[in-house]
């Protein structure tokens, strides 16, 4: 795919513009949006997505196409699996409604910074040695285990709330327990103190470079190209601060979202094995080409996400029902 650098000026222009539009906004005039204003931002995020893949088939033709909309519907699934975790942290640290806008906005910007050095650290690996895709494709295989794992025997909150890092500033630096709005740092009695809207950066920040390292080798199963790679996962950031607020009560209803999104990318990781033995010309001696192509890989990302989330919905159901029926004591 002939990306040239003017294209990609625009693009990372575009990007920039609307992110900078937001922050302003929000910086502004700190509030929580409504169901309103959260639909018709999130309708016009998908169809600039839609249409952007629908210009890539125009243009570059139905494979780049099936790329595009592969990887873009992995890591908008990926996000939202993202948002349990930060509902968490904003329930644990207490975050007002009408700030944790702006928290979401910069958690943000800082996944699509970390996500931004890990394409490019990524494309690098890949053009100059194909073995990359077996240490890919394992990552993606642990990953996989381990979020099924997670769903078997549930983590506490405030272990996904705490890391390193957070240990490492309440340790280190003196801080106040009341929200000074948006500001990271309060002077009080002449004493410099960090709020805990810096807390909350801290977590979001710390919490999306982990979900880089699961997103991008992910991605990089679908396509190997850096500039469909970043565009998808652009895409599938836009919106997330909005769907955060829409959909912030079903979350909890998708309770196989975890098991599906653990077999996608156990699927991914499989199918970057198998193009590593197809690189390396391993797969001839099998006579069979065993390189899976994108089409397939779209059809079982569709399919997973649409039985596990018609699978969730008719659980949550019943359980509602079930505990109904319960004779009240």
């Amino acid at each position: 795919m002939h990306v040239t650098p003017t294209v990609w000026l625009i693009t990372l222009g575009v990007t920039v513009a609307i992110l900078a539009f937001d922050l302003v906004v929000i910086g502004r005039r700190p509030h929580e949006p409504s169901m309103k204003e959260c639909t018709i931002a999130i309708s016009i995020y998908v169809a600039m997505a839609i249409a952007f893949g629908l210009g890539v088939w125009m243009v570059s033709g139905p494979r780049f196409a099936g790329e595009f909309f592969a990887g873009w519907l992995t890591e908008y699934s990926l996000s939202i699996d993202n948002l349990f975790i930060f509902v968490i942290i904003m329930s644990n640290l207490r975050v007002p409604r009408k700030y944790q806008q702006f928290a979401l906005m910069v958690g943000i910007v800082l996944a699509l910074v970390f996500r931004g050095i890990f394409i490019a650290l990524g494309a690098a690996a890949i053009e100059r040695f194909s073995w990359v895709f077996f240490v890919f494709g394992a990552f993606l295989i642990w990953t996989a285990w381990n979020l099924f794992r997670e769903y078997l025997s549930p983590e506490d909150d405030d272990e996904k709330t705490e890391n390193f890092a957070m240990r490492w500033v309440k340790r280190t630096f003196p801080s106040t327990d009341e929200y000074h709005g948006t500001r990271l740092t309060v002077v009080e009695n002449g004493k410099r103190l960090i709020t805990p809207m810096l807390f909350v950066i801290i977590a979001l920040g710390s919490t999306d470079l982990l979900f880089a390292l699961d997103s991008i080798p992910a991605i990089y199963g679908l396509t190997q190209e850096p500039f469909l790679v970043f565009t998808a996962n652009v895409f599938a950031l836009m919106g997330l601060r909005q769907l955060y607020f829409l959909i912030g009560g079903l979350l909890q209803r998708l309770v196989y979202l975890s098991v599906g999104l653990s077999f996608i990318l156990a699927f991914i990781g499989v199918k970057l094995v198998l193009h590593a033995l197809h690189e390396y010309h391993l797969d001839d001696a099998w006579g069979i080409n065993v390189d899976i192509p994108i089409w397939l890989s779209l059809t079982v990302i569709l399919g997973t996400l649409v039985i596990t989330t018609v699978a969730s919905l008719i659980k949550s159901r019943r359980d509602q029902e079930r505990e109904g029926a319960q004779p009240r004591r």
